[in-house]
């Protein structure tokens, strides 16, 4: 290999990680972010959501501890949305970049795999955008989840569906990962409780770019209601796919996709899609600390230029709530800090948090609700409006 060659994939490897800096007013969170790899776009979200929380808090000072504020330094690489990275990334993240506490990568399968290693090394470990339950309970003492759990993310569309019709007949599509497979294996049951009809159960490749034979199977089985997708790349292309191909149906909930700023330049395709989500701007909740939603919203489309999803809400609140701890552990000490975690009931701009301290699921979240947002045409304009539950909507549902 040539001496240019070396020196070029040295300044790439520069560019893909924040070094940790060695001081004694600063605290390191490392993590990882798909900045490349089929998770890229509510990886970077999220990161932004992370990144949005640390500027603002260094601004002010930083994390106020005793009569000390310790500054916050994120040290960061790319996983490239694959889990054998992540492993040997969180470990180089602890053991050789010294990170005191660490975020969570994007997806439930890639938290599995961080959750291995921070339990190993008894580092604390706020995860977003892994909402699949099993990890917590798997006798992990370090993990605080800041999403509701995957068992929940389907329940408010079925209860809608079923208001809005109890005959509906239900296809039950959805991506073959670990996560996608959790949420339904709740919907499943809550579908059958609800008395609804499920007329297809199909899981797709993650690969899957061409959703024509499932869409000709979802029409053959004369379904109404579809519920399902896992991620942005193909939940954006099935639902484009289904537009295209003039499925017939009246309701359409998918997983994650439809929450993105992107969703909208689907354009007539993303109308009537709905989401499950964990957050939306126009969420009213009374923080106890930090900013309001209205406040985040305006901040984070002033420093990115987009709307922010939950994705990007939920990486700001990862870091809201791990502030708060250290200010009311009084250290930044492993074990002080989380005792305060465990102990916490509150509720931020993004809803209620408060973790689970039954060993049998320690860290689960047990106090936050989501809600139901559905791309809608108005003004001439494709909008995300919230629609369930009643108490929360800002607008009809569009069925």
């Amino acid at each position: 290999m040539t001496i240019k060659k070396l020196v070029l994939i040295a300044a790439a490897a520069l560019l893909t990680a924040s070094p940790a800096l060695a001081a004694d007013d600063m605290l390191t969170i490392g993590f990882t972010v798909s900045r490349t790899g089929k998770l890229n776009n509510d990886s970077t979200a999220q990161m932004r959501g992370f990144e949005l929380w640390r500027d603002e808090l260094n601004e002010q000072g930083g994390i106020k501890v005793g009569g000390k504020q310790y500054k916050v330094n994120f040290v960061s690489y790319d996983d490239e949305s694959v889990n054998a990275r992540v492993q040997q990334l969180y470990t180089r993240i602890i053991n050789q970049d010294k990170a005191q506490f660490l975020f969570s990568p994007y997806s439930s399968g890639l938290a599995a795999t961080a959750a291995i290693v921070s339990e190993q090394y008894g580092r604390i470990m706020l995860t977003t955008g892994a909402a699949e339950e099993k990890t917590y309970k798997l006798g992990n003492k370090n993990l605080f989840q800041v999403y509701s759990s995957a068992d929940l993310y389907l329940a408010g569309a079925i209860a809608a569906v079923k208001e809005l019709n109890p005959k509906s007949q239900v296809a039950l599509v959805y991506k073959d990962d670990p996560f996608s497979k959790a949420v339904l294996q709740s919907a499943r049951k809550q579908v059958s409780e609800a008395g609804l009809t499920t007329v297809l159960d199909e899981a797709y490749s993650p690969e899957t770019t061409d959703f024509g034979p499932v869409i000709n199977k979802i029409i053959s089985a004369k379904a109404d209601v579809l519920l399902g997708g896992g991620h942005y790349p193909d939940g954006a292309t099935l639902a484009r796919q289904l537009y295209d191909h003039k499925a017939g149906l009246k309701w359409v909930t998918l997983l994650v996709a439809p929450d993105s700023p992107n969703f909208a330049t689907l354009g007539e395709a993303a109308i009537g899609v709905s989401v499950p989500s964990q957050w939306e701007p126009q969420v009213s909740f009374k923080p106890d600390f930090g900013p309001t939603a209205a406040e985040f919203t305006q901040r984070f489309q002033a420093k990115y230029g987009i709307e922010p999803g939950y994705h990007a809400a939920g990486g700001y609140t990862a870091g809201l709530l791990l502030q708060r701890a250290i200010e009311q552990a009084g250290s930044p000490e492993q074990a002080k800090v989380a005792g305060v975690l465990n102990s916490m009931d509150v509720t931020t701009m993004f809803g209620r948090t408060k973790f689970s301290t039954n060993p049998k699921e320690h860290g689960l979240q047990t106090g936050h609700e989501m809600v139901i947002a559905q791309w809608q045409r108005k003004g001439g304009n494709v909008v995300k409006e919230v629609i369930w539950p009643k108490s929360a909507k800002t607008s009809d549902i569009l069925y």
